[in-house]
Parts: C-alpha cells; sequence; structure tokens
C-alpha cells in the first residue's frame, strides 16, 4: 500500500524534520502515529497525501508518487486534517458538492455514521459546535469508501461519549483492501483500537511493531515495589506501573502511554527488547 524509503523532508534545507526515514505500511490495518509536538506526524502525513514534497527520497501509495497529485489516487485517498473549515451550508448541500470528488461515496453509510454520532443534520455546518464538526467529517471521511484514511488528531474536541463512538466506528471502518492511519498525542484514545504502533523521535522511526509484537516482547505491570528488571516506570496511586523484558510470556495488555513514555525515555533498552 505504501513505501516509503529515504525520505528526507523540512521547511527549510537547515532543519530536517525526516533524515533518511525509511517505512512499509500494508492494507488491512490500523497504524497509530506517535510523537512528541513537533516532531513531523502531521508533516509525515501531508507528505502521504500529496499535500507538501519531499526534498529527496522516495514516496510510493498504491504504485503513485503522491506529490504528482494524479486524481485516480487522489480519489483513494481521503486526508481528515486537525484543523479544517467547513462552508455556512446544510450538510445536504456539503455532501452534493464533495462526494463527487469520491466515485464510491456511500451515502447509507454516511447517512448511518451520522446517526450514529447524533449530528443535527437540518444544522448548518457553521452553526455546529467543535466536537460536531470533527464527527461530521469523520464520517464523510470513511463514508468516501477511500482505501487510504488518514486522520490527523481525530479525537481533538470530542467528549467521552464522543470517544468511545469513534473507536466503535473506526474498528467496523477497517477492511482487508483499506489503510488507516491515525496520529495523535492522545494516546489513550487508541487503546483497543489501532494494531500496529509508530513512532516517530529525532527525525525517524523509533518504533513500529504490531499490538501483539510488543505485548510479546514486553510486560505491562503495575507493582508495589521496583526491582531491577523494569525497563521503565512511572509512580501511580497503588506503587508503580512498569514495563519489563518478558521473559516468562506473560499476558499483558498493552499501554501506550507508558510504551510512548519508555520509548522517549528508555529507547536504547527498548531496541533491546525487539532484537
Amino acid at each position: 500500500m505504501i513505501r516509503i524509503n529515504d525520505l528526507n523532508f523540512g521547511y527549510s534545507s537547515r532543519h530536517l524534520l525526516f533524515k533518511n526515514l525509511s517505512m512499509q505500511l500494508n492494507a488491512g490495518h490500523i497504524y497509530g502515529l506517535l510523537g512528541k509536538n513537533g516532531a513531523g506526524k502531521s508533516s509525515l502525513l501531508k507528505n502521504l497525501a500529496g499535500l507538501v514534497y519531499a526534498s529527496s527520497g522516495k514516496i510510493e501509495v498504491m504504485g503513485h508518487d503522491p506529490a504528482k497529485r494524479q486524481p485516480s489516487l487522489l480519489r483513494q485517498i481521503c486526508f481528515i486534517p486537525e484543523e479544517f473549515y467547513l462552508p455556512s451550508v446544510k450538510i445536504e448541500a456539503y455532501v452534493k458538492t464533495n462526494a463527487t470528488f469520491y466515485p464510491n461515496f456511500d451515502h447509507k453509510y454516511f447517512n448511518g455514521l451520522l446517526a450514529e454520532f447524533e449530528i443535527p443534520v437540518s444544522q448548518k455546518l457553521v452553526d455546529m459546535s467543535y466536537g460536531q464538526k470533527k464527527k461530521l467529517i469523520i464520517a464523510f471521511g470513511l463514508a468516501t469508501q477511500a482505501q487510504l484514511i488518514i486522520m490527523d488528531e481525530p479525537t481533538n474536541g470530542l467528549d467521552i461519549p464522543s470517544k468511545a463512538q469513534f473507536r466503535k466506528i473506526m474498528a467496523a471502518a477497517l477492511t482487508d483492501d483499506r489503510c488507516i492511519i491515525i496520529s495523535t498525542h492522545q494516546v489513550r484514545d487508541l487503546d483497543n483500537l489501532i494494531d500496529t504502533v509508530i513512532m516517530i523521535d529525532d527525525r525517524d522511526i523509533v518504533l513500529k511493531a504490531s499490538v501483539e509484537e510488543i505485548t510479546q516482547k514486553l510486560c505491562f505491570k503495575r507493582v508495589k515495589e521496583l526491582d531491577n528488571m523494569a525497563i521503565y516506570s512511572e509512580p501511580s496511586l497503588l506503587g508503580y506501573n512498569v514495563l519489563l523484558p518478558n521473559y516468562d510470556n506473560e499476558d499483558s495488555k498493552l499501554d501506550i502511554e507508558l510504551l510512548f513514555n519508555a520509548v522517549l525515555s528508555e529507547r536504547t533498552k527498548i531496541k533491546a527488547a525487539f532484537n
């Protein structure tokens, strides 16, 4: 689906966000793209969508160079940005104008998502709350039936019930021929949703692994006292949340936030656990 080879990108020649970045992403997966503010998550997504252009290296999306902006590719990509503008029209008019760019747009599915998200269909878009607008563009994006769905901070502005709705809808949206990439700094919003974690730091990919591989290599625990086996730990009300090498093949639930902080603090130890 996506191949990136030796990507170099920056908004100035003196400061590269990515240096020789390489990665492959496949259909049938929901990827969680994580990184600190300013690490380049949004810029990587924009490169995949052909909205910005690399200084060198190669990006291939479904056999196309996204920088060429070919209609045959663009109709199979839906990019849902963090910041967006919606015109002063009703939903029907918005869909009539924009759905034409996507030949596989599913109007029945879209209306079902509106109902699931409890979006008032008769209201003008500009009169909606930020959270309602965000749910609307998520519903539209999924209804395009595009093979590549790119979401940048999709849960920003959503309340707790809406985040639960989002996770339910996204879990059902994945198909064998669709690739979904979700970038967020609200890592707990991705719990039980993504199947592969990608972390960006220091201009490169510092971790790319499936949830299954992570929980095979690492064990996430809560303990009362620390020992020297812990790769990383954080204090909690009942002791410590710790990350350990999974020498005993224990079953544990992925704690994305703990993993994220561990990779940033103990990258060498985490890397050693995967070797």
